[in-house]
């Protein structure tokens, strides 16, 4: 398939946001998840600024929304660190990632995109949505 495209590759991402209080509505975006299907590819970025997660709900468990941003990362890479979806295949670890949820760390809707390379898109997706 990637010959359609120019030797590129059709990849999904979805935004890490985090909502330190719900009711309110605020966020900021901390994180990128991309998944790329030809390259059986999951991979989670992420990048917390505390200074204005703390401007936006200064009670915020910081600690805890590290804890939640990693364990992102780790169901990406697989293995023991995913947990139950340590048998999973890359795509069935997006899927469960970018599922809705009420926490304080939410997926955004998920977009799609051509790359040549999803782990230099994920940076490139990093510095550009979320730095």
């Amino acid at each position: 398939m990637s010959g359609l495209h120019n030797g590129r590759d059709v990849f999904e991402y979805a935004l890490l946001k985090v909502v330190p209080r719900v009711e309110r509505g605020e966020m900021i975006n901390a994180g990128v998840v991309v998944y790329c299907h030809a390259r059986r590819f999951v991979e989670a970025r992420t990048h917390l600024d505390e200074a204005r997660l703390l401007a936006l709900d200064p009670a915020v468990d910081v600690a805890g929304v590290r804890a939640a941003l990693g364990a992102v990362e780790g169901i990406c890479h697989g293995g023991e660190q995913a947990g139950q979806a340590a048998g999973d295949d890359p795509g069935r670890r997006f899927r469960w990632l970018i599922a809705p949820r009420s926490t304080i760390v939410q997926p955004g809707p998920v977009h799609t995109g051509l790359t040549t390379d999803p782990t230099v898109e994920a940076e490139r997706l990093l510095e550009l949505l979320v730095r």
